[in-house]
This record gives structure tokens, sequence and C-alpha cells, in this order.
């Protein structure tokens, strides 16, 4: 990882905070975390070496190409959506009745101008530090775009809110987004989300993204993905919840980006009866290395989260799942489960199922499953016995596979999307 004393940009932080007319607190945040960035080590995961991934570049503070006609999307539905294109913000819509109702759906910078205290509550506070590692840092002082969600007290959503950040392949701009999640008491909503390259263009790039959801008591909160981020784009995801008494956040993740990747994605039970489902796949191909660590912690009595990875490798791909749950001190009843599998399609693919499991309380429930393996011979038998050519039965078996976060996206279209994308990098 090079070494660049990133406190020489200060004055372009400086600059860009004021262009985007952030409030003081944010300046203040930025230049406490650009200060720590080059003191902080790099997150550790567990039997992935980052050291030498340039995952630290500083790239140009505004997006500078033309955009038009990159990317078309859908705006005949009635539900809210945004999309940004590197860090601007081309399509914003959210229905009247749900303005009505105090719900705000709009890009980061925006909010922190029209809803300063709102955004500042929740902002790198309580789910992730800006001071954790030197990637949340590095993060703190570079962030360049993202969203903002506020869903009030009470108020229930039925139409999915939908959020698209594209990436541009030919773009020399930063790509450090942050996505800001404030979900109400006994709030409930459907959330998707896609992280995507788009045009053509072979520029190496860096993208850091942090999610932060944050669900108050009674909260229910469903949140789906799917990143595909280009072969050019090595990326630091980390998705985190910070969950209150009786609220709930539940996770389907198909990471189908086509270069290096470390992930995190953590759920933090910290009230009495919070839950969280975690459901994660993830295809590695190529020389392509991925890191993913799951991680639950019951902070509180009574919390449950649960983990299930599945991983398919094909040519000389590397796939790690760390699967984590750790039950605290105090945590009475509570119950952590987790299931981390890998399937192996060439001789020359490296996995890892590693499971972990830290308990500090009696009184508790927890397990774990792990393994890393070929397709069943016996599954193979069967369907080729009905007729089906060694290729197609394959594939077949690996769909099955992964289904379990097909069947967790709540929206149709959603799911047929990543069912696409899945068969792309199988092909």
């Amino acid at each position: 990882m090079k070494t660049t004393d990133l406190t020489t940009y200060l004055g372009d932080i400086q600059a860009y905070s004021a262009s985007q007319g952030e409030p003081a607190w944010m300046l203040d945040l930025r230049q406490a975390a650009l200060a720590k960035i080059a003191d902080l080590a790099l997150p550790a995961i567990e039997r992935v070496k980052i050291d030498r991934w340039n995952l630290t570049n500083v790239a140009d503070f505004e997006e500078t190409i033309d955009f038009e006609g990159v990317y078309s999307f859908d705006v005949t539905k009635d539900n809210p959506l945004l999309v940004q294109h590197g860090n601007i913000t081309i399509a914003e819509q959210m229905p009247v009745s749900l303005m009505e109702q105090g719900v705000i759906f709009t890009g980061i910078f925006t909010a922190m101008q029209e809803h300063s205290e709102l955004v500042k509550e929740a902002y790198m506070q309580l789910a992730v530090k800006a001071d954790e590692d030197k990637l949340t840092a590095f993060h703190a002082a570079f962030m360049s775009g993202g969203m903002f969600l506020y869903v009030p007290k009470n108020v229930v959503v039925e139409e999915p809110i939908e959020a698209l950040f594209l990436h541009n392949a030919a773009s020399t701009a930063n790509f450090v987004k942050h996505v800001l999640i404030l979900a109400d008491e006994n709030s409930q909503f459907n959330y998707l989300e896609r992280f995507q390259t788009v045009g053509e263009g072979d520029v190496k790039a860096t993208a850091n993204i942090i999610i932060e959801v944050i669900a108050k008591q009674g909260a229910r909160v469903k949140f789906s993905a799917i990143d595909q981020l280009g072969e050019n784009v090595t990326a630091y995801m980390n998705r985190r919840a910070h969950i209150m008494r009786d609220a709930s956040v539940d996770w389907a993740i198909g990471v189908m980006n086509d270069a290096n990747v470390i992930a995190d994605f953590d759920s933090d039970l910290v009230g009495e009866g919070a839950h969280s489902e975690v459901k994660a796949v993830a295809i590695s191909a190529g020389r392509q290395t991925q890191g993913i660590d799951t991680r639950v912690t019951n902070m509180a009595p009574h919390s449950v989260g649960h983990i299930l990875q599945h991983g398919v490798i094909r040519e000389k791909g590397t796939l790690t799942f760390n699967g984590i749950g750790h039950i605290l001190k105090g945590a009475k009843g509570a119950d952590a489960q987790q299931e981390s599998r890998v399937l192996m399609l060439s001789d020359e693919a490296r996995g890892d199922a590693n499971p972990i499991l830290l308990i500090d309380e009696n009184e508790v429930t927890a397990g774990h499953a792990a393994s890393v393996g070929r397709v069943d011979p016996e599954d193979m038998y069967y369907l080729m016995s009905r007729g089906l050519p060694k290729v197609e039965a394959e594939r077949l078996v690996i769909r099955g596979f992964l289904g379990s976060v097909l069947t967790a996206i709540p929206v149709k279209e959603v799911r047929q999307e990543l069912a696409e994308v899945i068969e792309r990098k199988l092909s």
C-alpha cells in the first residue's frame, strides 16, 4: 500500500467541503479523520492479506466526464428512487404521499444542508466510527457522495425504496460513497441497493463504501443489495447495522464484483430482542480475491443473529468467508448461528470457510457449520440420469446452492436481476 502523506490533501478537502455546502461539524469530522489515517492500522481480515492493496488511493475530487447516455433506468415506476453517477445525482423521485409522512430520501450532501441535525445524530456515530481503522478514517476524510434515507416513527412504506450508484469505468474521480439509513421507531420498509460499474474504460480505481443502518426500537428493515463493480475497481465495502430493542435488519447481499474485494457485513444487536438475518452469496473468478467478514454481535439479552454465506469459486479465484458470532457478557438468552459453505469448480481455486464463535455468557444458544468442497457427484448423477448435459446439470446445482439469497429478496424484479448476474458470472 502506498505511504503517501494524505495530510497534504487538507486544502483539497476543505475546498470540496465548501463546494458541497457542508455544515461545520462535517468539515470538523473530515479534518479529524484525515489527521488519524497514518496512525491507524488496516482492518484485520482473517486469512486475507490486504496490505499490498492500494486502498487509500486519492483520485480527483470532482466528476469530469460526460455521463449522458452511459446508463438507462426505468423511471416509469412510482416507488422511491435515487440514481447517482459518480458524485452527481441524476435522478431522484419520491411519491408525494411519503413526503407528506415525513420520509426523506435524497443525496447525502443535500441531507446535510437541509436536515443537518438529523444526519449528525447518526453519521459515523453509532454503527461505524471514523477512527476504527485506516479505511474508515480514509472514508470519513474523503467521502465524495452517497445517500440519506429517513423513515419516521410508525411509517410503513409499502413500495421498495431503490438506490442505484453508478461508477463509470472511464472516471478518475474518487468513489467514496456513504449511505446512511435511519429507521425510526416502529417503521417498516424494503430497501434495494446496487453498486455498478458502467461504460467503457480501463481506469484503475478504488471504491470505499460504507453503509450504516440505524434501526430504532421496533423498526423492521429488509435490506437487499447487488454489487457489480468492474474488473478495474478494487473495493472495500462495509455494511453495518446498529439494531435497538425489538428491531430487526435482514440482509440479502450478492457480492458479484469482478475485481478484488474486502467486505465487512456486521450487525450489532444492541437492544433486547434485536434480530438480524444475514444472507450473502459471492462468486470469485479469474485471479480475483474476495475476503468477506460477516459478524453478528449479540450485546443484549434475547437477541438473535443468524448468518448464511454461500460462495462459488471458478478458475484461479480465491474466496474467504469469515463468520463471526460474538455473544457478549450480559446477553442471556441470545442466539447466534452461522453457516458458511464454499463450492470450488476448479483445481486451482482457493476457498476457505472460517467459523468463529466467541461466547462470553451462559444460558445462550450458538452453533456453526462450514464446508469447502466440490459439486456433489450424486447430485450430478441424478440430474444427468434424467437427460441433462453435464454443463447444464452443474449450473443447475450451483443455482440451487446460491438460491438462499435469491429467495430472501422481497422484489421479484431484483430476484431476477441477481439470477441473471449469477448466470453471467458463471458463464
